[in-house]
């Protein structure tokens, strides 16, 4: 355990020195992350991922996106957001379940041995956008500013919303709630993942800025703890909603975004060194996918398994964002750049882990093939990000 924890300790140092070289090169960090990860796996050196499973995945996952979400939402521009709510809004009425519905054709055309449900629980794993893997994206001055935006509320919101939809196929494919129930089943749950997310986010923010600024006022608050109040909100956030069983993601979300709106006069200093613990964190997730995912997996890959992943990239996603945008009057290039970048990660990851708990008979074929996309996403849009923010920049004001 303690040679584990040393490894992932050493190259997280190691690649704090050299990550601003990095992010300016067609290499990301995940990328690299990976790599290492699967060098130092049980399938080449074994020094890696021997004592650590899928609970350690789920954890520094969770973990992750909950600091990460919650960042990217306090750093967004609401003035910005006000002008182009309707980029987010339209993507996740209308995009978001396109994908899930052409998602589903495709994987009923290429995958006849899994069933309708586990099917419908494939596509909607893989609906999903990762803000941690699309950070260099939205983080990117030369992106405009609305494409930004849209691309941030997006993927701070999709994967909640997804959650109770694949539950609902999950427990169907299971075959633990009969088919006439599921209209109410759906509606409770989605009630009660973005009602008490919502719920635990917005209050939590609020009285948390509220102690915040009287704690400063009465000079309460000393230099070092403060680096510590945006970590501890954005847990308090996550894991309060998961044990009411809320969204963490949404709350996470949500809270960011009330924060950032209450506290943006002091908020960049606030949130500077939880950003930096949202790196590492997603980064030590990377390579712990590497070892203990990718070594056992690639193997396994199929040819239908890598078609599938090639299309849920593409057209499975890029059409229906294309079309929910259309009568936006938002001009080619950006609903091409809106469309393309949805990369798939830490959050199909989870959803993996949750839908293995289940038992499903096509199960371990699901997950395979939601590591596949995982995996091409990440070199995909890793590779792409840097050389499609310059192009976007010169095509949309």
């Amino acid at each position: 355990m303690y040679l584990e924890l040393a490894i992932l300790a050493v190259f997280a140092f190691n690649y704090s020195l050299i990550a601003g070289r990095v992010e300016r090169s067609m290499i990301s960090g995940p990328m690299v992350f990976v790599v290492v990860g699967f060098i130092l796996g049980p399938s080449a050196f074994g020094w890696l991922g021997n004592e650590l499973g899928n609970s350690a995945m789920r954890v520094f996952a969770d973990l992750t996106l909950a600091v990460v979400l919650f960042c990217d939402a306090s750093n967004s521009n609401l003035s910005i957001l006000k002008q182009h709510i309707n980029i987010p809004t339209r993507m996740l009425l209308y995009g978001l379940p396109g994908a899930i519905g052409l998602g589903f054709i495709a994987g009923y055309l290429l995958f006849p041995n899994l069933s309708i449900f586990e099917l419908a629980a494939l596509a909607t794993m893989l609906a999903a956008t990762d803000a941690a893997l699309g950070k260099a994206v939205v983080s990117s001055p030369v992106v405009p500013a609305k494409i930004r935006e849209g691309l941030n509320i997006e993927s701070g919101l999709n994967d909640g919303i997804c959650v109770p939809i694949l539950f609902v196929f999950l427990a169907l494919a299971a075959g633990s709630i009969a088919e006439g129930q599921v209209s109410h089943l759906a509606m409770t749950y989605l009630a009660e993942e973005l009602g008490i997310g919502l719920a635990v986010g917005l209050s939590a923010s609020f009285i948390a800025s509220k102690l915040i600024r009287y704690s400063y006022k009465k000079n309460w608050i000393t230099e070092a703890w403060s680096q510590n109040i945006v970590l501890s909100l954005a847990l308090c956030c996550f894991a309060i909603s998961q044990q009411l069983e809320g969204s963490g993601y949404i709350a996470a979300f949500s809270g960011g975004l009330l924060f950032g709106y209450l506290m943006k006069d002091v908020k960049h200093k606030l949130i500077l060194p939880t950003e930096g613990i949202g790196e590492i964190l997603a980064l030590l997730t990377w390579m712990l996918f590497g070892a203990i995912v990718i070594g056992n997996a690639i193997e396994t890959f199929t040819w239908t398994m890598l078609l599938y992943a090639l299309l849920s990239l593409t057209v499975v996603r890029m059409i229906p964002i294309f079309i929910s945008l259309g009568r936006r009057g938002e001009n080619v290039p950006s609903r091409l750049f809106l469309g393309w970048f949805g990369p798939r990660g830490l959050a199909s990851i989870v959803f993996v882990i949750i839908m293995l708990d289940r038992d499903l008979p096509g199960g371990d074929f699901i997950a395979m093939t939601v590591i596949c996309t995982v995996f091409i996403s990440l070199i995909a849009h890793g590779a792409s990000a840097n050389i499609l923010a310059k192009w976007i920049s010169t095509r949309v004001k």
